[in-house]
């Protein structure tokens, strides 16, 4: 077999199924949504409208965030079918690695730790700067050189180092342990944005709402590029209902509950986001709003500082729920390397105690305390949505694949309208690649480089494949 037709050789199905059985199925729809639901409601929807509004789109956000919600529910479909068929971990990389072949499912996981550690680093980066402010109404002013790394002129992030490690421990704990945490903390946040929503709408000017698509955002074709380059942006909101597949391997009755998790995830959080940013640029005008903190800062303009201390603890309750829901898929898709021996196969242990990857969690831990810590993201966080924008590419053209696979079960959910819904989602998908700015662009192909090294010098010759 030549080195190339070795590469593309394509995993078993029932060797994923065998390998994950000592992982315990305990999820629920309900869980999975809330798992959802605090990855996509996190950092995203405290800060990506206000600088959407202000650079992009201004009023009209809100269509952008309408217009990610729809793709990401089309792509959505498609991560519901795979896993339906495939309930394991390891989400794209190991429906990656059984239709295509073994190194694009390995770059497709590549990619996804892009989209996972860096997520888990910039919202816990995040978590830090929105305590910080909090801290700093009731007089509490933490130095620099614990609020920042040393590329910042500090020593480390403290605070966003912290909020990872009581994650960990709280993961460390089991899924049942994990799950209603997580299940109590997106209850609360979800009833801080409602009450943002319903209280704000009390202050809304319909003068801000004109013009709803200002003319200094128009260019490229009917003018819509501004709209264009806020959803290219704002896909990165909605990068956590595909961290769902990443626990098929854990759920129960996976032919129904995942879509349903899927699915339920993408309606809730494009409610939320939508209604959000109607509420807040008509609050204040969309030239105000380049702020990171829109929702808290639109608050103090109509005088109501205490709702927006209010706010603010929403928005680290979100941002909690989404660093626990990702740094709990990151160490899925570690597990999954580790399982397939493309990372050391330590990795892909399963503790007999708490049925959990141990080794594979204290690894994505290690590494997100680093970035997070030590290293400024503004430049890397970009790369997250290359990662997710590919993942949803091969996704989406895979089911065109998997539909004709003989040796899979067809008989949970599937994705209406094929083939045609699946190959537009891919189109999409790549479409807002070509949005991505030029550097993120060539730092995503120097990452997916490092992959392919990667792969050839260690992967290839480890792989249970070999």
């Amino acid at each position: 077999m030549s080195l190339l037709a070795r590469a593309f050789k394509r995993e078993s199905v029932d060797n994923y199924l065998s390998a994950d059985s000592h992982m315990s199925r305990v999820l629920t729809t309900r869980d999975l949504i809330s798992l959802g639901v605090g990855t996509v409601i996190g950092t995203g929807i405290f800060i990506l409208p206000g600088h959407e509004a202000a650079d992009h789109a201004g009023p009209a956000v809100a269509i952008a965030f309408l217009i990610a919600a729809i793709f990401s529910g089309l792509s959505g479909m498609a991560f519901a079918e795979f896993s339906a068929a495939m309930p394991v971990a390891g989400s794209a990389y190991s429906y990656g690695g059984a239709i295509y072949g073994e190194i694009i499912g390995w770059l497709l996981g590549w990619s996804l730790i892009v989209e996972y550690f860096l997520a888990v680093s910039a919202i816990a980066t995040g978590f830090s700067a929105y305590l910080g402010n909090l801290l700093a109404i009731f007089g509490i002013h933490i130095p620099k050189y614990l609020s920042a790394g040393p590329m910042e002129g500090g020593i480390v992030n403290l605070f966003a180092v912290l909020i990872i490690l009581f994650v960990a421990a709280i993961l460390s704990r089991g899924l049942n342990t994990s799950k209603k945490v997580e299940n109590g903390a997106v209850v609360i946040k979800i009833a801080i944005l409602i009450l943002f929503i319903v209280g704000g709408s009390f202050f809304i000017k319909t003068s801000n709402y004109v013009p709803f698509y200002p003319k200094e955002f128009h260019s490229g074709l009917g003018g819509l590029n501004g709209i264009w380059a806020a959803t290219a942006s704002i896909i990165f909101a909605f990068l956590g209902f595909d961290t769902i597949a990443a626990h098929a391997a854990e759920v129960k009755n996976p032919q129904k509950t995942m879509a349903k998790g899927i699915v339920g995830t993408v309606i809730i959080s494009a409610l939320l986001y939508t209604l959000f940013s109607i509420v807040l640029t008509g609050i204040v005008n969309y030239k105000k709003l380049g702020v990171d903190d829109p929702a808290a800062f639109a608050l103090q303009v109509v005088h109501q500082t205490q709702f927006s201390i209010v706010i603010t603890i929403g928005a680290l309750i979100g941002m909690f729920t989404a660093v626990l829901a990702l740094i709990y898929a990151s160490s899925r898709l570690t597990y999954s390397f580790g399982r397939d021996g493309l990372l050391p196969r330590s990795l892909g242990k399963i503790s007999p105690g708490s049925h959990l990857p141990v080794n594979a969690l204290i690894l994505a831990v290690a590494v997100e305390v680093i970035f997070a810590g030590l290293i400024p993201l503004s430049t890397l966080a970009s790369l997250i949505n290359a990662g997710t924008l590919t993942a949803f590419a091969f996704i989406n053209f895979g089911i065109l694949i998997l539909r004709r696979r003989k040796d899979l079960a067809h008989d949970g959910f599937k994705v209406p309208g094929y083939p045609i819904v699946p190959f537009i989602a891919g189109m999409i998908s790549l479409f807002f690649i070509t949005q991505l700015s030029a550097e993120t662009l060539n730092m995503f192909g120097l990452w997916l480089l490092l992959g392919v090294i990667w792969y050839f010098s260690y992967g290839i010759k480890h792989s249970k494949l070999s």
